[in-house]
């Protein structure tokens, strides 16, 4: 069977496969061909694509001629047309977050699976893209909030005097929070981290980050990693606890996101006036509409000397690794269509499988889905 990739929009600097998978994809039995140049802003060539076997094509011909066409952002509906009966589309579809994309591809009749629906359980760890790509984006998150910051991360001991560490508080401990614990730690600041699941306090401590707790959240935990919607009362003691340590904080970095719904406002207005100048916000959440009440999404502002930034897409300022680690997510992923045999089967008993095929025949699958694209 051909895997065919495509190039990704304007905005991304990513690529769905890479060259180093070329040879584990050619041993489950296929080949693969790649668009010109579609490597180009990751820093791979079409040449080194070349090197490890694959082919280098137009759009229209992968499009057309590909069993499977691999990407990571939806394809726009023209090229979705070109996509033969009955082949496989695997890309990063956020159908809860854009129903209205998902449901213009879905018209076609290709098989859509979104890698975003992989259930967070321990056998899909390894085919996980939005732990892997969160990964990356925690850890740009801190590198802008240093670059942006008016001070010193780490404390400094100086002939001019000591430097006191900055005060980096995170909203969040999923996988792009937990990565910003260590890497603002890496830094030398002093973190503070508040998350709604009591079990992640043990991850946190041990990154060597003091744990906010508010008593009385609502479970979270079945949620693959996920905000839950909490209670009126719990609202109004979590924003008391967090505007405490926001006052005092230099850099905030918010990662709560509830699927298919506004992120929830963490950072009020009032928080951030009380904030000193100089002080970061980076605002991970920024596609839903940012827990922070002033985020604009895909920007930069600057209120009353406070930074705040809404950049929804850091994985892309890190192409190669974010790349790479994508790559490896799609390999695994195809595994479980290929048996010892290396015949290619869709098992849809298997419920990671089921789970990310969305659409077939030119219709939704799910019921959740069908809902939110108002079926």
């Amino acid at each position: 069977m051909k895997i065919g990739v495509i190039k990704e929009p304007s905005f991304e600097n990513r690529v769905a496969i890479t060259p180093d998978v070329i040879d584990p994809l050619k041993k489950l039995g296929f080949s693969v061909s790649i668009e010109s140049t579609a490597g180009d802003n990751a820093f791979f060539s079409d040449q080194d694509y070349k090197d490890v076997g694959a082919s280098v094509e137009s759009r229209d011909s992968i499009l057309s001629g590909s069993d499977i066409i691999v990407s990571i952002h939806a394809l726009d509906e023209t090229s979705a047309k070109k996509i033969g009966k009955d082949k496989l589309y695997i890309a990063t579809l956020s159908p809860l977050a854009f129903p209205k994309k998902v449901k213009e591809i879905a018209t076609a009749s290709f098989k859509i699976f979104s890698m975003d629906t992989i259930p967070r359980i321990t056998r899909a760890q390894s085919m996980d893209v939005l732990s892997s790509q969160a990964t990356v984006s925690g850890y740009k998150a801190v590198l802008l909030a240093a670059s942006n910051y008016s001070r010193f991360f780490p404390m400094l001991t100086t002939a001019a005097g000591t430097i006191t560490p900055a005060r980096v508080l995170i909203l969040g401990a999923g996988v792009a929070g937990l990565q910003a614990i260590a890497t603002s730690r890496r830094l030398g600041a002093v973190v503070d981290v508040f998350d709604t699941r009591p079990e992640v306090k043990e991850q946190c401590m041990s990154l060597g980050a003091k744990f906010v707790e508010v008593e009385g959240a609502a479970d979270a935990s079945n949620t693959g990693g996920y905000a839950v919607e909490q209670s009126e009362d719990y609202q109004r003691r979590q924003k008391e606890a967090i505007a405490k340590y926001a006052e005092k904080a230099d850099i905030i970095i918010t990662t709560a996101l509830i699927p298919g719904r506004k992120a929830p406002v963490l950072i009020t207005k009032e928080m951030v006036d009380k904030m000193r100048q100089g002080s970061v916000i980076v605002d991970l959440a920024a596609v839903n509409g940012g827990n922070c009440e002033l985020t604009e999404n895909d920007k930069t502002i600057v209120y009353k000397g406070i930074t705040i930034i809404g950049n929804s897409n850091l994985q892309s300022t890190q192409p190669m690794d974010a790349s790479k680690m994508y790559a490896k997510n799609i390999v695994n992923f195809l595994k479980l269509f290929v048996n010892k045999e290396k015949q290619f089967n869709i098992n849809l008993e298997d419920e990671i499988i089921n789970a990310c095929m969305i659409a077939e025949n030119g219709s939704i699958r799910h019921k959740p889905t069908l809902a939110l694209l108002g079926e």
